[in-house]
């Protein structure tokens, strides 16, 4: 008894102490050809996005005030930027000879590299305990490739690296014209469309509803949460004319997640093509009116990010779930093509952010309040 007592004390102490500072983030570069040096820049200059949180950016400084100069020399850029002189940096020494080959506008082995190199360090911190989450800029997994690193992308690697056997992507967005929240899982990620089917089991939609279900409890406080599930077909398989997997194996598996999960509503198989009609009245119009779910499951990529990002490409955040810490991302590429014209939108990445901030303040009030009751 005394045993449980002093566990008690000391997991209840560490729930306050995460309490007692703001969440530590480390913000990583990404691409240095991209456009992840100017939309970091650009975020951190707005003084609201680093108010609930402190940043610690993860990169080469020197390639980091290329960037800063080459920006600020644009006549006509207008747009504030944070002077990295000001930033907290953890600075990743390159080889000359790669540095060398990094080029603002270029995506290429030397760049694949450096954003890699920028990864790896910032996984290192985040599982040493030293930060709360990563907030990744956007890498190209071709120029990953060019360096020699197979990765699908950053959430493969980010579950590799932590020992994480089940991880997910989740996307986040928060209308600027209703306030409603746009949540939207994949439940396949980046493979190609012929093999959706294949891969696609009711033992992997098991795994990520569960992920999805924890998410939604976790880092929302949303306990009895209404659940939309995509079907795979056109007009989910139309009883069978337009499809077997429907009829064979999907609908069998939401009317049995409907059972595990009595507390849920769980809707589904949507027809893909009507899905979206409920959120995107949501986003522009009104929400409550629409009666909208709390979250999306998606069953591969293009079904769940086309209707995300033609609502909110500017803001939408990739969140990885399933980690011992928490990640996102901002929903865009590196953009080679307007990097260091000054031009790139730094909303999606102002969003990673605050997202970030917000989910590890979550988690330490969960932690607090779990470590209380078991008490």
């Amino acid at each position: 008894m005394t045993i449980k007592i002093i566990m008690c004390q000391i997991n209840q102490e560490t729930a306050k102490s995460q309490l007692q500072h703001k969440p530590r983030l480390l913000l990583t570069l990404g691409d240095p050809g991209g456009i992840g040096p100017e939309v970091i820049l650009k975020a951190l200059a707005d003084p609201e996005v680093s108010k609930n949180c402190d940043v610690t950016l993860v990169g080469s400084l020197d390639l980091l005030l290329d960037n800063y100069h080459k920006l600020n020399n644009l006549a006509e850029s207008s747009a504030a930027l944070a002077n990295p002189a000001d930033l907290s940096i953890l600075d990743v020494q390159l080889d000359g000879q790669i540095k060398s080959k990094i080029v603002i506008g270029t995506g290429n082995a030397a760049s694949g590299a450096a954003s890699f190199a920028y990864m790896e360090a910032a996984i290192a911190r985040a599982l040493a305990f030293e930060f709360d989450g990563i907030v990744t800029g956007p890498i190209a997994k071709a120029a990953w490739k060019a360096a020699g690193y197979n990765y699908p992308g950053q959430t493969e690697l980010l579950g590799q690296k932590s020992g994480t056997g089940r991880v997910g992507m989740l996307f986040v967005a928060r209308s600027p014209h209703t306030g409603w929240t746009l949540r939207t899982m994949l439940a396949t990620t980046h493979i190609p469309l012929s093999q959706v089917p294949q891969v696609l089991t009711p033992q992997l939609l098991t795994e990520k509803l569960g992920l999805l279900v924890e998410c939604l409890e976790k880092d929302f406080g949303l306990n009895k949460a209404r659940i939309a599930i995509a079907g795979l077909n056109p007009h989910s398989g139309e009883q069978g004319q337009l499809g077997n997997e429907e009829q064979d194996w999907l609908i069998p598996w939401v009317e049995q997640q409907r059972q595990n999960y009595p507390n849920l509503q769980i809707e589904g198989p949507i027809p893909p093509d009507t899905m979206w009609v409920k959120p995107g009245l949501a986003w522009y119009t009104d929400a409550l009116s629409q009666n909208p779910a709390d979250a999306y499951l998606a069953l591969y990529h293009d079904q769940g990010l086309i209707p995300v990002k033609l609502m909110a490409f500017d803001r939408a955040v990739n969140t990885s779930i399933g980690l011992p810490f928490v990640r996102t991302s901002p929903d865009h590429g590196t953009a080679f093509d307007i990097a260091g014209k000054g031009t790139a939108d730094a909303t999606s990445m102002k969003a990673a952010i605050e997202l970030a901030a917000f989910l590890t303040s979550q988690r330490g009030n969960l932690n607090l309040v779990k470590s209380t009751q078991t008490c």
